[in-house]
């Protein structure tokens, strides 16, 4: 048993004189116990939540099927839909890849190429207009659907006519 502890000793000692090692004062003990702040939900966070919201929405998909494909619950997807939660990056892009939209899409606040554009997210709280996406969507023949996208930009080209007239 002494030579075990002369060995330990000796072994302490060596590590200490290369850095390697320093007993624990009490102070270290304390510093290790301090519990940090967890970090507060953004503005940025609730803004990239509703985005996953609406989006989700438009698709047609349930916070259940959400959570089922990128592996969480749909509580945790509830929590990330209202910024109560941060989404990590790794699983963001999973939401963006399953959502079929880039991952600029939740961080963007104007559509892309369009200066004069309204925010997006003004665009996400209109339900005629989320109406008018879930019903797009379900359209499954593409001739109807350039069909209903003509009227609807006719439709607006008039209205800009008219307005500047």
């Amino acid at each position: 048993m002494v030579a075990r502890n002369s060995i330990v000793r000796d072994t302490v000692r060596q590590l200490q004189e290369r850095g390697h090692f320093r007993p624990r004062s009490v102070k270290d003990r304390f510093d290790m116990m301090t519990v940090t702040k967890p970090k507060l939900a953004t503005a940025a966070d609730r803004a990239i939540g509703s985005r996953i919201a609406a989006l989700r929405a438009a698709q047609g998909l349930s916070q259940t099927t959400l959570g089922h494909a990128i592996g969480v619950s749909f509580q945790q997807v509830q929590k990330y839909e209202k910024g109560r939660n941060r989404v990590g990056a790794s699983r963001l892009q999973m939401i963006a890849d399953l959502l079929k939209v880039p991952v600029e899409t939740f961080f963007t606040d104007k559509l892309p190429a369009e200066a004069g554009a309204e925010p997006v997210q003004a665009l996400f709280d209109d339900p005629e207009i989320m109406d008018l996406v879930t019903a797009f969507r379900s359209i499954p023949d593409q001739t109807t659907r350039s069909g209903v996208l003509s009227i609807v930009k006719a439709a607006a080209a008039l209205r800009q006519a008219h307005a500047e007239a």
